[in-house]
């Protein structure tokens, strides 16, 4: 693999569209905005010009319809690829996804599946307020026959949109926008990172951060910082939800003894809970101090600038439950 160049979060996912529908036909575009580049952050940009109002389909505000056509080409044999971006606004779709593409391949008995991408984008900060500011991954990774990917920067990104759209399986690729002007160095090449495997952003021996999406930036924040203080901490990158690399945090807390879980959503019933359960399932024994939760607080989003500071996960609130149990 090249070393690559450094690109943005957006325009990594950019160059995977346009090097996934140069390679092969059957893969097109739709959902509200693709015609608009700044409305999906540079993400469809020059997407038209190439290709053509026929594999990159700008559509009606008609979510249910829109994700059903994407659902069916599939089917078809087509590879859709259908953008919601916002996040919240997939919910009028659940028919779609939840009902017809999840439970296809079982219904067929294998003899067919609906190859379909679900791509939704979280919005959220700038007083934008409950109905645009809502991370629901949770929801949709509680689903049988659904895949959740969240890629927390632009090499994952790629990779795992590319995976997401090359599997046979319908995945739901959950993005944060603000991740979107994130810069890391990407290889010009198509590769695939595989769905379901986690990374050790960093190995250490006293606790086990896992994270994933935007929040493991802000867990990166807190490594230099507990380091100072002489805390050791091995912080993981879930990159996919749904199915998460369990053996990953295993290994990792049957290490440490002790785990947090970073999670950029509400603490009822979330994938926090989901691992947490996990852990205690396999590992009681081994743990030295009960399991800690980040998440934000069972209310809707603020709209007030001053509540929104205190309602989302920053460095800080994680560096405060990390020393609570160190």
């Amino acid at each position: 693999m090249s070393t690559g160049r450094k690109l943005s979060y957006s325009l990594a996912i950019n160059e995977a569209l346009k090097q996934l529908m140069e390679i092969d036909k059957s893969v097109f575009i739709l959902g509200q905005g693709v015609k608009s580049p700044w409305y999906v952050g540079n993400t469809c940009r020059d997407l038209i010009e190439l290709y053509g109002e026929d594999r990159v389909i700008d559509t009606p505000i008609s979510e249910n319809a829109m994700t059903g056509a994407a659902v069916g080409a599939s089917i078809a044999g087509m590879k859709a690829i259908i953008i919601h971006p916002r996040l919240d606004f997939a919910l009028y779709a659940f028919d779609p996804i939840i009902n017809q593409a999840a439970n296809w391949s079982y219904m067929s008995g294998g003899r067919s599946s609906a190859p379909v991408v679900f791509w939704m984008v979280i919005n959220r900060g700038g007083e934008q307020a409950a109905q645009h500011s809502q991370a629901l991954h949770s929801i949709f990774a509680h689903i049988p026959g659904l895949k959740v990917v969240a890629p927390s920067n632009a090499y994952d990104a790629k990779g795992l949109f590319i995976a997401a759209v090359n599997d046979k399986n319908p995945v739901v690729f959950i993005d944060d926008r603000w991740l979107y002007n994130r810069e890391c160095i990407v290889p010009e090449e198509m590769y695939e990172i595989p769905i379901g495997k986690g990374k050790i952003i960093k190995e250490g021996n006293d606790m086990t951060v896992v994270s994933s999406s935007f929040l493991v930036s802000e867990s990166e924040k807190c490594l230099s910082i507990l380091s100072s203080e002489g805390i050791d901490i091995e912080l993981i990158d879930l990159r996919t939800l749904k199915p998460f690399d369990e053996d990953l945090i295993i290994k990792s807390v049957k290490k440490t003894g002790k785990l947090i879980i970073v999670d950029g959503s509400w603490k009822t019933n979330s994938i926090s809970a989901e691992i947490a359960a996990s852990v205690y399932e396999k590992l009681f024994g081994y743990l030295k101090a009960p399991i800690q939760r980040v998440n934000l607080p069972d209310t809707p989003a603020p709209a007030s600038r001053s509540l929104e500071s205190v309602y989302y996960i920053t460095a800080e609130t994680i560096i405060n439950a990390i020393k609570k149990i160190v």
